[in-house]
């Protein structure tokens, strides 16, 4: 595993433990920015069917459907078959394009 050298600076240390110091003492307010995201629900699973259709209606082929999701070939066409199921970002990627098609050409 490669080593990856960290810059050390002191007057950041310094600098924060001091604010740190201050706000303990009642001298110093800090903030803290939030936001509140609404999160998309959790995609159904996809039929294999759902993915051939996906895949037909964008009419390209299964070689290059696979490139487009950045997946190996072989991973797409198991899918197809039904022999794997997509999960986690592929599985939301797909989604994705069943519901706009184009999205991939986009990018």
């Amino acid at each position: 595993m490669k080593r990856k050298e960290i810059e050390f600076n002191a007057e950041d240390l310094v600098g924060s433990v001091e604010a740190l110091a201050r706000h303990a003492a009642g001298k110093e307010k800090l903030t803290l920015r939030t936001k509140t995201l609404t999160l998309p629900r959790p995609v159904k699973p996809i039929k294999a069917k759902e993915i051939v259709a996906i895949r037909e209606k964008m009419a390209v082929s299964q070689a290059v459907f696979a490139r487009l999701l950045n997946v190996p070939k072989v991973t797409e066409i198991s899918w197809e078959k039904g022999r794997r199921k997509p999960t986690g970002a592929a599985l939301r990627l797909l989604d994705l394009v069943r519901k706009k098609p184009n999205i991939l050409q986009e990018a």
